[in-house]
């Protein structure tokens, strides 16, 4: 049984120069894990708390010196000596330690930085590779889940982005992302071909309209500046027709529209920049199902806001028989939310990110919850990463099905995409691909 000698935390830098959280646990047998935490700029409200330092002389007022020195201080006493492989009982102490409901005692990025890197130290005690270890995990949640639900290791289909706005891009659109899937790919070595063919053709495409196409938002899509939000949409049609793909066949579109960033609470409407009048949410979900009537859209992302729930209601029973509905900023990875969800019949699919919740046991629990609804589980990456790339065995360990990491530009989502070729040979020539089969 390995067990936790150490804990080592420091403060380094993300994919946009501001500081994170790095932890490496240390096994008693002097096996070591280490994990960087990533951060979000499109943050939904009932986000766990990252805790940052708020010293001004310091990154801005970013430092994450204090969730540093409460793993040092606070964590590592507590649960040094645990068995490395119950990580639910290290997370439950994780828990009990901080006391608060968000994790603002001593910081998500605190507590999810520990999470993950027990987790590799636990892989690395048993000479495995981190998605065996968390396939086992993986297991011993999906127990009791319908015998449908699937429990070996599988390669997700990714979900890249092609076109940035909103808070990714300087607001140069109003949607966040336009991305595409290659749901004609037969396993994932051809998926990521055909993505890197697609961002090479939107480029030129870009290039020909005459609108830039060196500027990429923060997940390496392209910036560019365009007429409206329509036109993303008929850029990457063109793309794909210049690939030699068939839309709607050979590969879709999806959309992550983030609208809580352009959505009046007080009103109750969406103030788009390239519409008129402010529209309330009927007339939102009006124009999202105009664009899959005109486009091959297979996935739209908070097409509605994360506390209209009408208005989430309203898009599902509308568009959910025909179109993956995830939410994020409605969910942000969150039982009791993800519970609300089902219960009102808000979205089919829901987006898994880490540090929304905090620890690896909650995300997984996250994970099982969505499984038992018949809801689709997309694993995602943040607008600030780092050559961290857990969450690619994450996606593949839960065989999750699809995976969301940015698109093909940067380094921190290259570190990713780079680690499941290798998780892809590690399962053979045969590796089981989860591909359109787990789609709408």
């Amino acid at each position: 049984m390995p067990t936790l000698r150490a804990l080592k935390a420091r403060q380094v830098l993300d994919s946009r120069g501001r500081p994170t959280v790095e932890v490496d646990a240390i096994a008693d047998g002097g096996a070591r894990g280490r994990a960087i935490v990533p951060s979000g700029a499109s943050t939904g409200r009932h986000e766990a708390l990252e805790l940052r330092d708020g010293d001004p002389s310091r990154y801005a007022g970013l430092g994450v010196t204090k969730a540093v020195a409460n793993i040092g201080a606070t964590i590592a006493p507590a649960i040094r000596g645990m068995d490395l492989d119950d990580q639910a009982a290290i997370d439950a102490a994780l828990l009990a330690l901080d006391g608060t409901a968000n994790k603002s005692r001593l910081g998500a990025n605190a507590l999810l930085g520990v999470s993950m890197a027990v987790a590799h130290a636990a892989a690395a005690a048993r000479g495995e590779e981190l998605f065996a270890h968390v396939n086992r995990l993986w297991k011993a949640k999906a127990a009791g889940l319908d015998p449908s639900v699937p429990r070996e290791p599988t390669m997700p289909l990714p979900m890249v982005n092609m076109i940035s706005g909103g808070l990714h891009a300087g607001r140069n659109l109003d949607l966040q992302d336009v991305l595409f899937i290659p749901t004609g790919a037969d396993g994932y070595s051809q998926a990521l071909e055909t993505i890197v063919a697609m961002y090479r053709a939107v480029g030129d495409v870009l290039r020909k309209m005459g609108a830039e196409a060196n500027l990429v938002g923060d997940e390496g899509g392209y910036g560019p500046r365009l007429g409206d939000d329509e036109q993303a949409l008929k850029v990457v049609v063109g793309a794909m027709l210049a690939c030699g793909l068939t839309p709607g066949v050979d590969g879709h579109i999806a959309l992550d529209v983030a609208s809580t960033h352009f959505h009046d609470p007080a009103t109750g409407t969406y103030k788009l920049s390239n519409v008129p009048r402010p529209m309330d949410a009927g007339a939102m979900v009006d124009m999202l199902a105009g664009w899959v009537d005109r486009y091959p859209i297979i996935s739209i992302e908070d097409g509605v806001a994360e506390d209209d729930w009408e208005g989430w209601k309203s898009l599902t029973a509308r568009l959910g028989d025909r179109v993956q509905l995830i939410g994020d900023d409605l969910f942000v990875t969150q039982t009791a939310r993800i519970e609300r969800g089902i219960a009102s019949g808000a979205a089919n699919a829901v987006l898994i990110k880490v540090n929304q919740v905090g620890t690896l046991t909650e995300t997984l629990d996250a994970l099982a919850l969505a499984r038992r609804a018949g809801f689709r589980p997309v694993v995602s990456a943040r607008s600030g990463e780092t050559e961290d790339a857990t969450i690619a065995d994450l996606a593949v360990g839960t065989a999750a099905g699809q995976i969301k990491i940015g698109s093909v530009a940067r380094s921190e989502r290259l570190a990713k995409y780079n680690r499941m070729l290798r998780i892809e040979e590690d399962l053979g020539p045969r590796a089981p691909f989860a591909g359109r089969a787990t789609l709408p």
